[in-house]
């Protein structure tokens, strides 16, 4: 996974990027799935699978999601960083053995409250399977709180 770095509100620039790729195994899903109590067998039977559209177990979408979680929360703005808001959209499904890349990009910077609007994209191979936005607060360099 990513390691950690920490950007203030004043280290951000609109166009500011970072991308994570993840390999999907059946063990994540299966874990995502005690997690999140979410079991459909569309995730988790591969006999039940076949009969549906995608004929083959697909990962959780908020799993997909999630990796978004893991890119703000590490690098792009990373620790300290709070979570506003989040728009989803799914375009396609990810398969257990798909590699998903992620790439959060600063879209816009608001000065008022330190937030940061991001575009997020989640894509497997040339697919865009997940996009979406998300506003997130962050830590100027004078936050006390969170001097490292």
């Amino acid at each position: 996974m990513l390691e950690l770095r920490r950007l203030c509100y004043e280290d951000l620039a609109v166009g500011l990027s970072e991308t994570l790729t993840k390999h999907v195994s059946s063990s994540d899903v299966v874990g995502f799935a005690e997690v999140s109590g979410d079991r459909n067998p569309i995730h988790l039977s591969e006999h039940f699978a076949a009969r549906t559209p995608f004929r083959t177990r697909i990962a959780h979408g908020l799993y997909t999601a999630s990796l978004i979680s893991a890119v703000l929360g590490t690098r792009l703005p990373g620790p300290g960083a709070i979570y506003l808001s989040q728009t989803l959209n799914f375009k396609a499904p990810v398969r257990i053995g798909d590699d998903v890349t992620v790439t959060v990009t600063v879209t816009e910077l608001l000065e008022r409250g330190n937030r940061a609007k991001l575009s997020c994209v989640c894509s497997v191979g040339d697919t865009v399977v997940l996009e979406g936005e998300a506003m997130v607060k962050v830590p100027s360099r004078d936050d006390e709180a969170l001097r490292i």
